[in-house]
């Protein structure tokens, strides 16, 4: 298994999509509770894909005070998110091994 992610939006997406592409060739050979795992992850993924990268580039551009506010609630939500995924992502792999 790959590394844990850092802090940053950025890195964590990009943790969850190596994690992402790694399962996707095993579930490719699984049988059908991994695929319908695989599946309800995979809608999860895309939702949080479409809503972090609007909220990260709108991150980036707010400045000051509202702007570390947007920072630590954008980076809450995603953390989140990401949690929630790679939970799933443990369970899947558990399934697949």
């Amino acid at each position: 298994m790959s590394e844990e992610p850092g802090s940053e939006p950025k890195s964590i997406l990009g943790f969850l999509r190596q994690q992402r592409d790694e399962l996707k060739l095993k579930v490719h050979l699984a049988g059908k509770e991994a695929q319908a795992e695989w599946e309800r992850l995979e809608g999860r993924w895309h939702e949080i894909e479409e809503r972090a990268e609007p909220l990260t580039g709108a991150v980036k551009e707010a400045a000051g005070e509202a702007g570390d506010q947007a920072r630590k609630v954008t980076g809450a939500a995603i953390d989140v998110a990401a949690k929630e995924l790679k939970s799933g992502y443990e369970k899947l792999r558990k399934l697949l091994d």
